[in-house]
């Protein structure tokens, strides 16, 4: 089946490449609902076109999570594309990674995977057809230092889907990973300018670091995640299920 006519929701869909998601879903006719906390930002994405509508909702809060999908079904019908696409990373060495940092990396990258995968499978599961793509990361197959608490959640992601997918294999419903490396977003743009800021380095001196580790010697662009989401949800696709897909030229094989 195609996306076309379908009602997909994509969370952090804002920026980044969670925009990119939503509108490759969108271009290919879906039904588009974006998500996430900054009311403004997912306003102005709508305005701009990424998305038909948004939804309002902390993915690390369930109560909120339970208000916003009403409000997306509400709006837009049963959701049968939905992509986990929130997430957040922070830093800090093993040995002051406190508990407080532990509980935010797990609840906003892996948890909230859990909630929303819980709340709207059954419904998949009862029309016969769904497709769910989590944006994992290249840390869920590998490790990376100095974030632990994002590795282990996102590698948590990947275990997930694995489970899933095999409980609904022969429900009509697939569930899919993608594992994007360091890509060229806002956010990480920002954090190279942080890095430059703080250390004098220059702009090109800083990218060298992400893109090190990348055999073809660039970032990620958000639209070549957005194209493998639109394969795993488009025709044709039927028995990709359980796959954690890398996207990061060559980086994890």
């Amino acid at each position: 089946m195609e996306p076309s006519g379908r009602h997909a929701l994509v969370t952090g869909g804002a920026r980044g490449i969670g925009a990119a998601i939503a509108r490759r879903l969108g271009e290919a006719g879906a039904r588009v609902t974006i998500a996430g906390r900054d009311e403004a930002a997912l306003k102005a994405a709508v305005e701009k076109g990424v998305a038909d509508r948004f939804a309002v909702m902390d993915i690390t809060d369930e109560t909120s999570v339970t208000l916003g999908l009403a409000d997306a079904e509400a709006a837009g019908g049963d959701i049968d594309i939905l992509v986990n696409n929130a997430g957040a990373v922070e830093t800090a060495p093993f040995a002051k990674l406190g508990r407080p940092m532990w509980d935010r990396m797990l609840a906003t990258n892996l948890t909230s995977v859990y909630t929303l995968m819980q709340m709207i499978l059954p419904g998949m599961t009862s029309r016969g057809y769904g497709r769910i793509v989590n944006i994992a990361s290249t840390a869920g197959l590998h490790g990376y230092p100095y974030v632990a608490a994002y590795v282990a959640a996102k590698h948590g992601v990947i275990g997930l889907t694995r489970a899933v997918s095999l409980e609904v294999a022969r429900s009509g419903v697939t569930v899919n990973a993608i594992c994007p490396g360091y890509a060229d977003t806002e956010l990480l743009r920002a954090s190279i300018a942080g890095i430059v800021t703080r250390t004098g380095k220059s702009e090109s001196e800083v990218l060298s670091r992400f893109t090190a580790a990348n055999p073809q010697g660039r970032l990620v662009l958000p639209g070549e995640v957005a194209a493998a989401v639109l394969y795993l949800c488009g025709a044709g696709s039927d028995a990709i299920t359980g796959i954690s897909l890398p996207i990061a030229g060559g980086e994890v094989m």
